[in-house]
């Protein structure tokens, strides 16, 4: 006999942290793929962007696999804006948003 939802739920709980988490580095893998797509349509290798702006291709690797964490912001900044789009760094608490750069 097939279990509810209800049922499934009670047997078998959701774990909501591990699951925001799990959306969490999902998006960022999305983000960083979408990068990867912006310097390929600009017919750049990781190396040639690199050069551009002044890090190693293994940098520009790191960002594109979503490592943002030990990047500094300037060199996002240089990524992005060698792929044709500005950064926006905001501050965002609950309905509240400051442009911070």
């Amino acid at each position: 006999m097939a279990l509810t939802p209800e049922q499934l739920l009670e047997k078998r709980p959701v774990n909501r942290a591990r699951v925001d988490a799990h959306k969490e580095r999902m998006r960022g893998e999305v983000r960083a793929y979408r990068l990867r797509e912006l310097r390929e349509q600009l017919g750049l290798t990781q190396e040639q962007l690199a050069q551009r702006i002044g890090v190693g291709q293994r940098q520009v690797s790191k960002i594109e696999n979503g490592d943002l964490d030990s990047a500094r912001i300037s060199t996002v900044r240089k990524y992005v804006e060698a792929v044709g789009g500005d950064l926006v760094i905001e501050y965002v608490a609950g309905d509240s948003r400051l442009q911070v750069a």
